[in-house]
């Protein structure tokens, strides 16, 4: 007579193999993909969070940059790794937008990986010349108003986050800005200082010294609320456009199906590193605001984001360069 076995019986033996495998992660590095180039803002922030975490996981934390075709060429190679926990992406908010700048990507931003931690968030300002005439957001509206398409505004290239911003800023108010892409921030913010253009939605860790130095002026800031290093700079929400929020952000992901244990682990030391006051504190010198989320909200946020996008990119015909 064979032996029945119970179902539960095996469900039980399984968890607990399972488990014991999971205990033993990460037994060896971990490689963190930046799909943008060394030295910026997502490779700062991925540094910083690589040092922190890999000394709570008591491993050493690769950070590993793979830029080009705006974030993708290293996001797809993070889609297709092994879902152990040993491949890691340090993403932006490139995340949320390529679905709608590429519709052919060759992964599936949502389904191909599983969201941990938002990280953190960079709201931008809007700024203009120091010489600008403009010093409210409802000046700017009404000038647009006044004369369609004479004011111009300076990006980082066509549809990231400084283009959106300001795409969704002239579709909210419904006047009509001219698009002046360059290659790169930096070159978008000298000719911004010299005049060249009229207005920029610049993230703060950017932006910010030259409006310290006086170079330039902050008409409002793109988050909800006023923000504690910005106290005095409205933000656009207040000053004219209800509901008005953008962010650059940057967040941390695992490949689609890596163990939940192992999401969970990163989630929560994710969330104890960004708490920390030692990072928060390089955070604040990098002109970033900590998030340190759940995996659950982080993935609402994605969601949201993606959407929001999608309507603007759409309206505005936007391609990408």
């Amino acid at each position: 007579m064979k032996h029945l076995i119970k179902p539960t019986l095996v469900a039980a033996a399984l968890t607990m193999a399972m488990g014991v495998a999971h205990a033993e992660w990460p037994d060896k590095p971990i490689k963190l993909v930046v799909p943008y180039p060394a030295g910026g803002a997502a490779d700062n922030t991925a540094r910083i969070l690589a040092q922190h975490l890999g000394e709570r996981l008591k491993q050493q934390i690769i950070v590993d940059n793979r830029p080009g075709a705006s974030g993708t060429i290293g996001a797809s190679a993070v889609a297709k790794s092994p879902a152990d926990g040993y491949t890691l992406l340090l993403d932006a908010t490139s995340h949320a937008v390529n679905p709608s700048l590429f519709p052919k990507l060759n992964y599936d931003p949502t389904k191909d990986f599983s969201p941990i931690s938002l990280v953190v968030q960079v709201p931008l300002l809007l700024v203009v010349p120091s010489k600008s005439p403009y010093g409210s957001v409802p000046e700017i509206i009404k000038a647009a108003r006044e004369k369609p398409g004479t004011l111009t505004f300076a990006s980082a290239g066509s549809g990231g986050a400084q283009h959106l911003a300001a795409e969704l800023f002239a579709q909210s108010e419904k006047i009509s800005l001219t698009h002046i892409p360059y290659k790169g921030g930096a070159p978008a913010l000298t000719d911004l200082i010299g005049g060249q253009v009229d207005l920029m939605f610049s993230a703060t860790s950017a932006s910010g010294s030259f409006v310290k130095g006086g170079k330039l002026k902050a008409i409002a800031i793109t988050s909800a609320k006023r923000v504690d290093t910005w106290p005095q700079t409205p933000t656009v929400a207040e000053s004219a456009i209800p509901g008005f929020e953008v962010s650059e952000w940057n967040g941390l992901f695992a490949p689609a199906n890596t163990p939940r244990a192992i999401v969970e682990r990163l989630e929560a030391e994710t969330r104890a590193v960004v708490a920390s006051p030692a990072v928060a504190k390089r955070f604040a010198e990098a002109g970033v605001q900590g998030v340190g989320s759940s995996s659950q909200d982080f993935a609402a946020f994605v969601k949201s984001e993606t959407a929001k996008w999608a309507k603007v990119i759409k309206a505005g015909n936007i391609k990408s360069d």
